[in-house]
């Protein structure tokens, strides 16, 4: 389908936006999935469960490539998260297992954008007890399948140029990698180029099914390992869709 038409100077522009309002910005409701819930950030609730988890990375590895953390003792992180719980933007939200009950991991609605529809998931803090687990991928679509369901049309990640293992994972989920902003920020005294990928309102519906496809049930064994990886069902996606 073309993404442009031409007006009546003859000059190559964008297809019209028919029906389309700024979308709400995110509120107080929870996201429940199967595995875990997506829920407002509440230090009263959340924070010695996530300063625990948090601890099980030994080696602070968590941090790298985050504005914030580690931190030094409770006082500090339950100090910064009270802050935290209060901004508009970003929106953090805490991660909570449903095997367990606790919190495991916290994400953010950021840079939110509803004038032009655009709207960011980041400050991702996966825990060693969230991280490789279909739960981390399944609060991931809850988050993208709001903000699709709220009227976004952009969904945006963005990382340090040098966290592979960030890059990795929005192509894993799907994104499309738009280009590096060079110099973007400093970042902890340290120079930040920032990878851009996102996906769009037109993209979700399939990425959707490919996505629910890979967290039914059915595609895990009873040792709970992944039939069919997620990474060859989006490749694949992506390598036949037309980005741009």
């Amino acid at each position: 389908m073309a993404k442009t038409e031409r007006n009546l100077l003859g000059q190559e522009v964008g297809l019209p936006v028919v029906g389309w309002r700024p979308p709400p910005y995110p509120d107080d409701r929870a996201l429940s999935g199967r595995l875990c819930t997506v829920e407002r950030i509440d230090a009263m609730r959340h924070a010695q469960a996530l300063y625990d988890a948090y601890g099980l990375d030994q080696e602070g590895r968590l941090w790298t490539y985050l504005p914030h953390g580690p931190f030094a003792n409770f006082a500090d992180y339950r100090a910064w998260l009270v802050d935290a719980q209060h901004r508009a933007d970003p929106w953090f939200y805490a991660i909570v297992d449903h095997t367990t009950g606790q919190a495991v991991g916290s994400a953010a609605y950021l840079r939110m954008n509803p004038e032009a529809g655009s709207i960011e998931v980041g400050a991702l803090v996966f825990s060693p007890l969230l991280q490789r687990r279909p739960a981390a991928t399944e609060a991931m679509v809850l988050m993208m399948a709001h903000a699709f369901a709220l009227g976004y049309r952009r969904y945006e990640w963005k990382c340090d140029a040098l966290n592979q293992r960030s890059r990795a994972s929005a192509l894993r989920l799907g994104f499309c990698y738009e280009g590096t902003f060079r110099k973007a920020a400093v970042v902890k005294g340290r120079n930040r180029d920032t990878a851009w990928f996102a996906i769009t309102d037109d993209e979700w519906p399939a990425l959707s099914r490919i996505l629910s496809r890979w967290l039914d049930p059915t595609n895990f064994d009873a040792a709970g390992g992944q039939r069919v990886a997620l990474s060859s069902l989006t490749r694949a996606w992506r390598a036949s869709h037309d980005e741009f």
